[in-house]
């Protein structure tokens, strides 16, 4: 008797199966919920406290330091391959 033998492992992924990308999961939608109903999400409370002159500069600085990153980009380095002239250079070439 010929045994069946499948290409396939067990546990192994099938096409179409399975949460689909982007989907949340139960507890992340319901921390997202959470959030929203809340009305305050964790940036707005940190440019709160750092906008709040009563608070101690040091916490202020710290949650400055903290929302930093979800306001501004962070800047990377560029190569820059370019051929400078020298202003003589420029003019022997006009002569």
């Amino acid at each position: 008797m010929a045994e069946k033998v499948s290409t396939k492992t067990k546990g192994s992924a099938r096409p179409s199966a399975g949460r689909k990308k982007g989907t949340p999961n139960k507890r992340t939608a319901e921390v997202v919920k959470a959030v929203e109903e809340s009305g305050l999400t964790p940036l707005e409370y940190l440019l709160s406290v750092m906008r709040d002159e009563a608070n101690d500069p040091r916490e202020r600085l710290n949650a400055a330091n903290m929302a930093a990153p979800y306001v501004h980009a962070k800047l990377s380095s560029v190569e820059l391959n370019a051929k400078v002239a020298v202003h003589e250079e420029s003019l022997d070439a006009l002569a």
